[in-house]
């Protein structure tokens, strides 16, 4: 499927960008290596920001949210996730010193990869007409990401290039079937909660405030249902 091509070159700029990340890490000192992942965390920020000013109704942003933090605590994403994590690290890691950042690597790095505005509508794209394009551009700025991440938070970063993988793969092929329910106003929606994750995975970089943003990631999808629901009562209400 055509769809699929930008999914693997996002996936392999990822592991190569984690790679050349890697070969650094060792020769950065550990005050830069913390003052590197609190201006990334600064970075975060302002995507989050700036993306998030594309949703247009806040009653759909905050029923997103409620709902999808209610089923990602209730399934209690973060835990599992982080147990998968550190179940990939024992047997990665060996050496004691690196032990603990592993989790951390992974998940951020599946964070702030897959849940940027460019990864939805991108994903979308190419998997309703084929176009790559976005993911082409997204790929570029993932290596770059990525070489930064892995120079900090080391071979995390490049597991979670399988979590791209899945991830975006998922969302291509189901884009499909998903295309009627797929309107200019849900994927809107869609961008500025995932943009709102964004920001809040920000404030954990910083260290300002630490938040389990993986079990906010159902929110992302609640726009689907949420917003054709919200247009209705609306135009019921209108009569």
């Amino acid at each position: 499927m055509a769809g699929l091509i930008g999914v693997l070159v996002n996936t392999a700029t990822v592991l190569i960008g984690s790679f050349f990340g890697l070969l650094l890490k060792k020769g950065i000192p550990e005050r830069f290596k913390s003052s590197l992942m609190k201006g990334i965390g600064l970075c975060t920020i302002y995507i989050g920001i700036s993306s998030a000013l594309k949703g247009e109704n806040t009653i759909v942003l905050i029923l997103s949210m409620v709902f999808g933090i209610l089923v990602g605590t209730l399934i209690d994403i973060d835990r599992r996730f982080n147990g998968f994590s550190e179940k990939i690290e024992s047997r990665l890691t060996k050496n004691e010193s690196e032990k603990g950042t592993f989790a951390r690597g992974f998940v951020t790095a599946c964070l702030v990869f897959c849940i940027g505005s460019m990864t939805i509508v991108g994903s979308l794209q190419a998997g309703l007409n084929g176009d790559n394009e976005m993911i082409f551009i997204k790929s570029m700025l993932d290596l770059i990401s990525s070489f930064v991440l892995a120079s900090s938070l080391g071979i995390g970063v490049m597991v979670s290039a399988a979590f791209v993988f899945l991830f975006q793969g998922a969302i291509v092929l189901l884009a499909g079937a998903a295309a009627p329910l797929l309107t200019e106003e849900v994927i809107n929606e869609m961008v500025c909660v995932g943009s709102l994750l964004i920001f809040a995975l920000g404030l954990d970089l910083t260290g300002i405030k630490k938040l389990k943003v993986m079990n906010y990631l159902p929110a992302i999808f609640f726009p689907i249902a949420l917003v054709p629901l919200y247009n209705l009562l609306a135009s019921l209400l209108a009569k």
